[in-house]
């Protein structure tokens, strides 16, 4: 398929720039990839959609990707993007200007409180910083570092943890799985009281989930590696639903299908997953699907649409547009049943 298939027109004001102050607010688009049919309803209004014995499964991992601001000895400036820590105050990072950022340069962060040095290049073209020994280097990341919000988002976050999901407890991510920003305890409590049960999996979301599709037939774009972990615990409770396995997110869409080993049925997995889900892919597990609504030209948008089919996706889409839902990591969601 063309890319231009998965294209369309956003305009920059549907682009959500700040959460809602109650998280469960947010509208839902519900559509019926069956009929086509589409409902407007409000995120609280989730239980009505949910059975005793559907499963509901969500993406626990927690954004610990930071930004920093730095100065290289030249004076110039560098933007570096935290992602995982591969060892004691090490760090694997893009940086901004790179293409002379060598092994051995010297980066100075928030008036020489903090330095890292330059050890090696990552084959991504991102670079492993040491930041020493010291013990106070986490507490000065953890206070210079920044969200790193996506691009598309101009405003500066007030309440960083709005960017987490409230059931995030597993570091690595550098990018929210947004689809379960809607979650509140209460929401929560009232799934568990429909008899519908709540597994936790995790995927760490890669800076590369912003990335735009470039290549002109879809199937050419390389996908990323993300980690992905099912615990046998929560294998379990997929293997053995009464009913329906419902995904929050697309992330966790990817780690379910790349665990599958039958219909509804996942083996225990702590790995890496390059999946990559367009129209014509076989779901083994996914039975209906939250998520918000996504860039043009996005894997995020060809998995979605792989899932309803691209037509009733985009006239989703249009519906939403014409009613001013918001759009993106803060925006509105859809429920696709």
């Amino acid at each position: 398929m063309h890319l231009s298939e998965f294209d369309y027109e956003l305009p920059p004001e549907l682009i959500a720039q700040d959460p809602l102050p109650e998280r469960d607010k947010s509208r839902l688009l519900v559509l019926h990839r069956g009929s086509g049919r589409i409902e407007h309803r409000f995120f609280y209004n989730l239980p009505d959609y949910l059975q005793a014995g559907d499963v509901l499964v969500l993406n626990n991992t927690r954004v610990t990707a930071k930004r920093l601001r730095g100065v290289k000895p030249t004076g110039g400036k560098v933007e570096v993007l935290l992602l995982r820590e591969v060892a004691p105050n090490k760090w694997e990072a893009l940086v901004k200007p790179g293409r002379r950022l060598e092994a051995g340069t010297q980066i100075v962060f928030g008036d020489e409180q903090l330095s890292a040095q330059v050890l090696a290049r990552t084959p991504d073209g991102g670079r492993i910083l040491d930041f020493g020994q010291s013990e106070e280097v986490r507490g000065l990341i953890e206070s210079l570092g920044e969200v790193p919000l996506p691009p598309y988002i101009r405003k500066k976050l007030d309440t960083p943890e709005r960017y987490q999901t409230i059931y995030a407890d597993e570091p690595g991510s550098a990018a929210a799985p947004t689809a379960g920003l809607h979650f509140t305890p209460s929401l929560l409590e009232q799934v568990r009281a429909k008899d519908v049960k709540i597994a936790f999996i995790t995927l760490d979301v890669g800076i590369a989930t912003f990335r735009p599709v470039k290549t002109e037939f879809i199937a050419d774009h390389p996908m990323h590696k993300e980690r992905i972990s099912i615990s046998p615990e929560a294998a379990e409770a997929i293997n053995t639903a009464r009913g329906r396995i419902i995904s929050v997110g697309t992330t966790t869409v990817r780690a379910l299908e790349s665990a599958a080993v039958g219909r509804h049925k996942v083996a225990p997995v702590d790995c890496e997953t390059e999946l990559y889900i367009m129209p014509g892919f076989e779901f083994k597990i996914v039975d209906a699907l939250i998520t918000n609504f996504h860039m043009p030209r996005s894997t995020l948008l060809i998995l979605v649409s792989a899932f309803a089919g691209r037509e009733k996706v985009m006239r989703a889409y249009d519906e939403a547009k014409r009613l001013k839902y918001r759009f993106l990591s803060f925006g509105d969601a859809m429920l696709i049943i």
